[in-house]
């Protein structure tokens, strides 16, 4: 569903802002002071789990300071729609990931499913260990296969978007997060 400048800012104005800018800005700095305080001798090989997560990424990335290398894979199960279905490997790992620290960086842990097959690809690559990062946990009330090494923020059981998530491929790029009523 492509959405017309019209329905997109209605979507806006009707939302429920779940998490200000500011308080997703501290997240951020927050995860990246946990992840520094256990993976700054490792050398990981970061990996950004587009497209969700590109404005995380794109924060996170420079508050860490220490060596690191870094890739994007590309995997969903929502594309443009607002539930989830398949995953869909878009772009594989290109690096080598064996023997190696793997952080992957997503936008939202929801059922879990997702992160959990991207999990399960990595160490089977051979990976040494794997971390994961999202900005948002949401609070399902229902047992998830993996639980994120580090969490910015806890969001209630909605859709929601902003901060690189999205509403129907719209909205990635508010600075706070928005649910939808």
């Amino acid at each position: 569903m492509k959405l017309t400048y019209e329905k997109a800012q209605d979507i806006l104005d009707t939302a429920e802002q779940v998490c200000s800018a500011v308080i997703v800005s501290e997240a951020v700095k927050r995860v990246a002071r946990e992840i520094a305080a256990k993976l700054f001798d490792k050398q990981p090989l970061v990996l950004s789990v587009m497209g969700g997560s590109v404005v995380f990424t794109g924060h996170l990335l420079p508050l860490l300071g220490f060596p690191l290398d870094f890739d994007y894979i590309h995997v969903s199960r929502y594309d443009d729609d607002t539930s989830g279905g398949e995953i869909n490997w878009k772009v594989a790992p290109r690096e080598n990931v064996k023997g190696r620290t793997v952080l992957v960086l997503d936008d939202i842990l929801d059922e879990g499913r997702t992160l959990a097959a991207i999990r399960e690809r990595i160490l089977s690559a051979g990976a040494k260990s794997f971390f994961s990062a999202v900005l948002a946990n949401k609070d399902t009330g229902k047992p998830k296969p993996i639980q994120a090494d580090f969490v910015g923020v806890t969001v209630p059981n909605r859709y929601v978007f902003g901060y690189g998530m999205d509403v129907y491929g719209a909205w990635r790029n508010l600075p706070a997060i928005y649910a939808l009523k």
